[in-house]
């Protein structure tokens, strides 16, 4: 598959740009662009064979040498989907996806229109370690709660391991944000600071991935979200870091608590999702985001012919970010279905939403 990238910034060069590497038996990299002249030109040098680069998204999507587009620009990647489908190539978006329900339905459609596969770039879906963890929630009896923990470092301490390469060159003048703050306030409504930077940035940027993983797990049950807290809030202001934020509610018949919590001066992040049942107790721990081989931990507590019984497993060292990849190629090939779609976006991102309006109401800002 002759694939662009667009957008070459630390979640490419930490990750992607290596697996491509790693699977250039399947992907043949044609074009690379970021708004750094520079830094477009050293990837393309270093990644080798003949590949274009460019500063503009518009060179990749009109080349004919793309089949499909990988988008790891910063902020949300809809409107960059939504003509990349219509300049006929195949999309692997990274998150934020979109901030509204109805983008992600409309392009979800649109891709459907066009015969073109959208897939949404949430790679924890996609870690080997998923479909026993779904099948082993069987042997835990009636779920009864779900416990979402995610501990978070500084963001540098996580890839002070990877090469990072930076330049001054980047011409942002074209970029406004005013499309984004629209979409994100369309949303949320006029609930103001904090909780719209909340939204946009904390939710829709990590806790994201937190509905992704419950959707795998469990599909697409309601969910509502009847509290919500954070720390730090004063109203009008944005935070200068981000909070611990704890939201409470049900997820179908089960109850559902979701703690994100900014701990900057312990290095190692963390991220557990327990689900205890009326027969057992199941404990899954997903590893950091920019680790190329860390592994996925599945720990199953069950009760087997009147014996109690736990079970460990570990996942394969091939990451669900590689695993999303090849689901990518085989999709586009093969016509294999697709995971993580943009209408399953569209559920995570209702959730997220119900958060922040719930965390506004809290704080006596009534949404409109």
């Amino acid at each position: 598959m002759r694939l662009g990238v667009i957008g070459l910034g630390l979640i490419a060069q930490a990750v992607h740009l290596q697996n491509l590497q790693t699977l250039r038996e399947k992907y043949q990299v044609t074009h690379v662009c970021d708004l750094s002249p520079t830094l477009a030109a050293q990837v393309a040098a270093e990644h080798g064979g003949p590949i274009r680069h460019s500063t503009d998204a518009e060179a990749v999507l009109a080349d004919p040498d793309v089949d499909a587009v990988l988008l790891l620009t910063p902020g949300t990647h809809a409107e960059l989907t939504r003509k990349a489908l219509r300049a006929g190539k195949h999309v692997l978006a990274e998150k934020p996806f979109a901030h509204t329900v109805a983008e992600a339905r409309e392009l979800d459609a649109l891709a459907t229109q066009k015969g073109l596969i959208l897939q949404v770039g949430y790679m924890k879906m996609y870690d080997p370690i998923m479909p026993r963890a779904r099948a082993e929630l069987a042997n835990i009896g009636t779920p009864r709660v779900v416990r979402v923990t995610v501990l978070h470092p500084a963001d540098a301490p996580q890839f002070a391991h990877a090469r990072f390469l930076r330049y001054g060159d980047a011409d942002t003048s074209t970029l406004d944000g005013t499309y984004e703050r629209d979409r994100a306030l369309e949303a949320v409504g006029p609930i103001g600071e904090p909780f719209l930077s909340i939204y946009t940035d904390v939710l829709q940027g990590s806790v994201v991935h937190e509905l992704s993983v419950l959707r795998a797990l469990f599909g697409e049950p309601p969910l509502h979200i009847a509290h919500a807290q954070a720390s730090g809030i004063v109203i009008g202001e944005r935070l200068t870091e981000p909070p611990q934020l704890q939201a409470l509610g049900t997820l179908g018949d089960t109850q559902l608590s979701l703690s994100w919590n900014w701990l900057p001066d312990y290095p190692e992040y963390g991220e557990e999702i327990a689900v205890f049942g009326s027969a057992g107790r199941l404990y899954l721990r997903m590893p950091g985001p920019y680790l190329r081989d860390s592994r996925a931990e599945l720990v199953v507590e069950s009760v087997r012919d009147g014996e109690r019984a736990s079970t460990r497993l570990i996942s394969e060292h091939r990451t669900g970010f590689v695993h999303e990849l090849l689901a990518f190629h085989a999709s586009v090939t093969d016509g294999a279905p697709v995971l993580s779609t943009a209408a399953g976006s569209a559920y995570d991102t209702a959730a997220l939403r119900q958060i922040a309006r719930v965390l506004a109401a809290a704080h006596g800002v009534k949404p409109a």
